[in-house]
Parts: structure tokens; sequence; C-alpha cells
């Protein structure tokens, strides 16, 4: 495992960052805590320091797990977190980008990950409601307090993002040093805007669903990928795991290439990410540590020119 710059800052984080979705069942599918903790150990064994999870996520499960599995060596571990989504939906004011939802969201994750401090705090999703100028200064306020020491911004536009760090660095505020998006073979809308923004803007990209809901794994195919892709029900997956010819297509190309590189599918759709222009870090997540550690075989894996083409 290497280790990159996260954007414009110091802060060294593995090339490979660790989700921890599937960390707690509450969801149907995830993982039980100790097989959370063997993926957990897994990622550390191999180098990985960089860890991505939000408050969301199996109802808080993952945060609270989390908290328990680096309570020992909390300094050595790169941990992001989220805010923006709630599940208390009758509160009108629980979820959302404004300073409320901020607050509450901030001080509930470091009691569940039992930490002083936060070192990347992400915005999960823009909610085209609260002015970015109230967002980047409770942001700022909260780097100033030692809560959060980096923060980042996840599925947002570009003009948002880049208009947010123009404001941060006129006004002396903290600005974004991550965007996190959804990037992967099948899904390459970034490539547009969102990417050339990131490299002109000097940004540290996190890249979700890398295996596209698990299509780019040769978990699917033409005969039986609407029928398996049901299982995925889930709203946090709604849209991705959608599946029609041209993904398949894909994922049969995919599938070619690990054939004639000796390698797994998802080793070959990590390393055609890996191997895309500026910092982009793959946010690999698995069930079990087996899965993982065939993630992380995409470390050893090098596509050629030919391969790439294709």
């Amino acid at each position: 495992m290497r280790y990159k710059l996260l954007g414009k800052s110091g802060l060294r984080v593995s090339e490979l960052c660790l989700g921890a979705m599937t960390f707690g069942d509450e969801w149907g599918w995830g993982a039980s805590k100790d097989e959370s903790r063997r993926g957990y150990e897994t990622f550390l064994e191999a180098g990985g320091n960089f860890i991505d999870t939000a408050n969301v996520y199996t109802e808080g499960s993952s945060e609270r797990f989390l908290g328990e599995f680096m309570s020992d060596h909390r300094e050595k571990v790169v941990l992001g977190t989220k805010y923006t989504l709630s599940g208390a939906l009758q509160d009108p004011n629980s979820a959302g980008n404004h300073r409320k939802s901020m607050v509450q969201a901030v001080e509930a994750s470091l009691r569940r990950l039992k930490t002083e401090y936060i070192d990347l705090y992400w915005l999960h999703a823009w909610d085209f409601l609260t002015p970015v100028e109230e967002i980047l200064r409770a942001l700022d306020d909260l780097v100033r307090q030692g809560k959060v020491l980096y923060i980042g911004v996840s599925d947002a536009p570009a003009w948002i993002v880049s208009r947010a760090n123009t404001i941060a660095e006129i006004r002396g505020w903290t600005a974004f040093v991550g965007l996190q998006i959804e990037y992967s073979l099948m899904e390459r809308t970034p490539e547009r805007e969102l990417l050339p923004m990131a490299r002109e803007l000097d940004l540290g990209v996190t890249a979700w669903s890398p295996l596209a809901g698990g299509l780019l794994t040769g978990k699917y195919s033409q005969q039986s990928g609407e029928e398996d892709a049901r299982r995925l029900d889930h709203p946090m997956l709604e849209g991705f795991t959608d599946i029609d010819q041209r993904k398949l297509a894909i994922a049969e190309a995919v599938q070619s290439v690990a054939q004639d590189s000796g390698s797994t599918q998802a080793q070959v759709a990590l390393a055609w990410l890996r191997q895309q222009q500026g910092v982009i870090i793959p946010i690999i997540g698995a069930r079990t540590a087996s899965q993982l550690k065939d993630n992380l075989g995409c470390l050893d894996v090098t596509l050629d020119s030919e391969h790439l083409e294709r």
C-alpha cells in the first residue's frame, strides 16, 4: 500500500479507502460486528489508514463499530465521516447542510466514534437550500474548535464546489480538500466537469461505488442480472444498481480483460480507476474479509494500453 497527499493538504492517506457502509446488519445486507472487525483489521494489515463512513450508515452502527475497533490506535487512522442525511424524518431540521444540522450531527458522530476529533468531515450531499457562506463558516468553526481537521464535499455540482472554495480562499476560511463522487467504468459522468475541476483546484478524489454496486465483480450476467439486482433493495442503493444492456456489455468487457490478465473482475475495475488521471482513491467495501482481500489485490494489477482501450 502506498500513500498519497489528500488534495491541497499535507495529510497522507492510503491509495485505497475502506468504506464502512457495510459495517452493521441493520439494512439487511451488511456484516456482523465480528466480520466487520475482520475486514477492518485486514485493511490495516495491508497498510491502509483511510476509512470512510457516515452518520446514517446502518443506523449508526458503522460509526459505533469503528469507534470500538480503533480505540487503541486512533492516531494511526485517517477517519472520514459525513453529515447532511438523517433518519429522524419527524424533525425538519434534523437533516440538511445548515449549521444546526451540522452541529447536531458532528456531536452525535463524535460520541458514536468515541473520539475527540474527526480527520475529514464530509458534506454528504448538497441540499440546494443552505447558503454556501453559512456552510463554510460553520465548518470553519468546527476546524478552529479542533473537532474537525479537514473538510470535504460529496455529490455536489462542480459550480458549487468551485464557488465554495473561492469564497473560502477570499475570506480566509477552511476550504474543501476532498471531493467524493460516484465514479466507475459504468458511471463516467464526472469526467465532464467534476474531475477537471478537481485537478484544477487540487482536490483529492474518493470514488464511491467503484464496482457499480457489484455489477463489475462478475456477480451479474446477461441472464441473471435483473433478478439478482433485486436483492440490493435499499434507498441508499437506489439508482446505481439499475441494470441495462450497456452496463452488462461493460461487465463482459471487464470479464474478458480479467481472463487475459489473470486477475479477478473486481481487481480489473479497481485497477482501471486507479490508473485514471489525477489523485483518485477508490472506496472499497465488502461484507467479508475474503472479499476485501480480493479487492486489495488490485494493488498488484497494472492494465496495459490494450486493456485500457477496451
